[in-house]
């Protein structure tokens, strides 16, 4: 994923599947680094991980 890409989804009130190593994870926080995110798993919230941004995939889910 994108920088830019990531800044948009955290902007954003919807909702976005992301996945970072095949995990559904939720973006907390972008670093003034541009290059990694602070991510924790969706159904653990205890739980972050700091992480680079190129490795988390914007998943599009078909109806």
């Amino acid at each position: 994923m994108e920088y830019q890409r990531a800044q948009e989804i955290v902007a954003s009130p919807s909702e976005y599947e992301v996945t970072y190593n095949n995990v559904s994870v939720w973006i907390d926080k972008l670093h003034d680094d541009g290059k990694t995110a602070t991510v924790h798993l969706r159904r653990s919230l205890e739980e972050r991980s700091e992480v680079d941004i190129s490795e988390l995939k914007e998943e599009y889910l078909v109806h």
